[in-house]
């Protein structure tokens, strides 16, 4: 069976030569390859736009039939196909892959059935679609990476669990055996083994690279990516890491990792397959560097912070606790009595189940409770006898004088409540204010109980101490007088205990 242009001999109707030379025109203008099968599936004819794109040269397949030109897995296909059409009489597709000069190509076949139980199979090359497919598919993929990264670095204060992130994906999306991350160390001047993933040596023995010493060095010193595509071949100045022989690699690649101007260390990548990288692959590299770069210098960043905030935090302490120990040496008020106040006042907190996270404002309000003490005349505070009405406005006054001393400090904060507020009763007879009830602040109710506990216990210049088992049976009998009940009783359980 032959593809021929069969034409009239009426006036002004081409030949058959000048029709089969259009016909063949058109064809060459045309993608498509086109075959002609008889009914024993044998090719009789053929048209091709371009002759290169042939998987054998006509003399081998005409006269042939598809299993005796090409390999079993495809032809077998085909066969089954060519068979379908004719049996159902319609069109039946489909795809397969097929080396053409030694090029891995895909290809899409329509087998057409005719009247004659022969077969047109129309192919065409498809390889530019498939490949723009994958291409959208993979960098959707690396997308997505690239999503799981950004989420890593902003989810996450632990520079290791980010790093794994990262190592996980770039490992993943790029298909290497194996990654890890060399960190620079500003102080030694060093490239030092950070996190990897990948190796199947556990307990690498990773040492510290100086900067230019080897492919991690050089890569760090010249600021730019040193690949390697067969490390089995002489690299003339280069020795390989020990366990880079060990763990059988064979394509490598250093990526130094910059932000800001800075090196922050290098990125390395180990397969055991030898090649060359595409420009897409190496593109996406290139991002995921910057990526982690980002997420090194943030991690950085917010370590210094937080070491900041640390010091900060101790030297605030330490300044509270000055005051404490400023009020001790004034002679107002015993260390001991202080330091004793702030343990049970934050046993009694925990016990009523206090926030942790307020705790810190129990204790600092605690340790500056009697702060205002420094204002009242000790002569005042060690007067054996009753105090005057003019002693007792100067007392009830340094509550105020407490307040307004600390109020500059903002981060005191909730703290505050208790050095203003602590000799402040239940039934209003407190003062400054003559609040009562729960108009007082919470923590100015418990400080205030245990303050006035321990204080029983101390001795005065106008009273002796007295002992622990009358300071609790006072405390007892002022419940819901001077105390608040519900504290009151928490602090009796706690103190029965023995806790």
């Amino acid at each position: 069976m032959t593809i021929n242009a069969h034409t009239s001999s009426r006036k002004g109707v081409p030949s058959n030569t000048a029709a089969a030379e259009q016909l063949d025109a058109i064809f060459r203008a045309f993608p498509d390859l086109l075959f002609c099968l008889d009914p024993e599936g044998r090719i009789r004819d053929y048209r091709a736009g371009e002759a290169s794109v042939l998987y054998l040269p006509p003399e081998k397949f005409l006269g042939h039939t598809i299993a005796e030109i090409l390999p079993p897995d495809i032809s077998d296909r085909l066969e089954r196909g060519l068979r379908d059409a004719v049996r159902l009489g319609k069109v039946v597709s489909l795809d397969y892959r097929l080396e053409v000069r030694e090029e891995r190509r895909w290809f899409e076949a329509n087998m057409v059935p005719n009247e004659h139980k022969g077969v047109i199979v129309i192919i065409r090359d498809v390889t530019h679609r498939v490949r723009a497919t994958d291409q959208i598919q993979r960098q959707l993929r690396r997308m997505s990476a690239l999503h799981v990264v950004d989420a890593a670095i902003t989810a996450s204060y632990d520079l290791k669990v980010t790093l794994s992130v990262i190592l996980r994906e770039v490992i993943n999306h790029l298909g290497m055996d194996a990654a890890d991350v060399l960190l620079f160390n500003p102080q030694t001047r060093m490239l030092e083994y950070a996190a990897g993933l990948g190796f199947r040596t556990r307990n690498l023995q990773r040492i510290p690279v100086m900067l230019g010493q080897g492919f991690a060095g050089q890569a760090a010193v010249e600021r730019r990516a040193v690949s390697i595509s067969n490390l089995n071949q002489h690299m003339p100045g280069f020795q390989p890491a020990p366990f880079m022989l060990q763990e059988r690699y064979s394509r490598y690649h250093a990526i130094p990792l910059i932000t800001k101007g800075q090196v922050k260390g290098v990125l390395e990548l180990y397969s055991r397959t030898p090649g060359e990288p595409d420009e897409e692959w190496v593109e996406f590299l290139s991002t995921l560097a910057g990526q982690m770069a980002v997420a090194i210098d943030s991690a950085a960043l917010l370590q210094e912070l937080q070491r900041s905030n640390d010091e900060l935090a101790l030297a605030y302490e330490t300044a509270i606790e000055s005051w404490a120990q400023f009020i001790a040496i004034s002679g107002r008020e015993s260390r001991e009595h202080v330091f004793r106040v702030v343990d049970l006042s934050l046993r009694l907190a925990q016990s009523l189940r206090v926030a942790d996270s307020e705790l810190v404002h129990y204790r600092r309000g605690a340790l500056l409770h009697d702060v205002g003490k420094v204002s009242v005349p000790e002569a005042i505070l060690n007067k054996p006898g009753p105090l005057d009405e003019a002693e007792w406005r100067i007392v009830r006054n340094y509550p105020i004088l407490s307040h307004k001393m600390l109020a500059s400090l903002q981060h005191l904060g909730p703290a505050l409540d208790i050095p203003h507020y602590h000799h402040e009763r239940w039934n209003g007879s407190g003062y400054p204010y003559g609040l009562s009830g729960e108009q007082i602040p919470f923590a100015a109710r418990i400080v205030g109980l245990v303050d006035v506990y321990e204080a029983l216990q101390s001795p005065r210049p106008y009273r002796q101490a007295w002992s622990k088992e009358a300071a609790q049976e006072h405390i007892h009998s002022q419940a819901g007088i001077l105390f608040d009940p519900a504290v009151t009783e928490a602090f009796l359980g706690l103190i029965g205990s023995g806790a």
